[in-house]
């Protein structure tokens, strides 16, 4: 009997499960368009090592004759994002694993997502797995991008250098509210 062949971007999952099924493989990171999107414009999604992911199907069968279907994937991924401290291109290392239930619908899915830990998806024939790995990779990426170390300290424009010294001077000024309670008080 010839093993099925399965399409990551057409993954009949209830079968992939059954069949205890294996995919793995790797795109350019330019195929991911929303994790390009944050890319930091020095480095382009073109010189972004690829996205390497895997994926493993599994069915379990539980007492009373229950079946619970599985996916376990795990991806890694390298993106160069913009430090928020110093504004230069920082390299952000991602590795992930995730193992997702599936249930028969949304409405299931709804009831039983209060109870449960695990992440529940909706059981389909046509999972888009490189699209669910885009998802995930987005979820891990870092809120505020930064060096551990900034290579170089931010530069500060020369326009806001002379309003610094132009705010010292104006704080050596007299207060003139201060003259005011002066007043008051004689």
């Amino acid at each position: 009997m010839k093993a099925h062949e399965f399409d990551s971007r057409k993954l009949d999952v209830p079968a992939f499960a059954r069949d205890a099924g294996s995919l793995q493989g790797e795109w350019p990171a330019s195929q991911l368009g929303r994790l390009a999107d944050v890319a930091a414009p020095e480095t382009p999604v073109a010189a972004w090592p690829a996205v390497q992911w895997s994926l493993q199907g599994e069915r379990r069968e539980l007492s009373g004759g229950a079946i619970e279907t599985w996916l376990h994937l795990e991806a890694s991924a390298e993106v160069s994002m913009t430090c928020q401290r110093c504004l230069q291109p920082v390299q952000e290392s991602m590795s992930l694993e995730r193992s997702y239930r599936f249930v028969r619908d949304e409405q299931e899915a709804a009831e039983q997502d209060i109870e449960s830990e695990e992440e529940l998806l909706v059981l389909t024939r046509n999972l888009d797995v490189q699209e669910l790995v885009e998802d995930e990779l987005l979820l891990s990426l870092p809120l505020v991008p930064r060096h551990e170390q900034c290579p170089k300290p931010l530069e500060v424009p020369a326009g806001v250098a002379e309003l610094s010294e132009e705010e010292a001077a104006s704080s050596e000024r007299p207060n003139p509210f201060a003259a005011l309670a002066a007043l008051k008080r004689k």
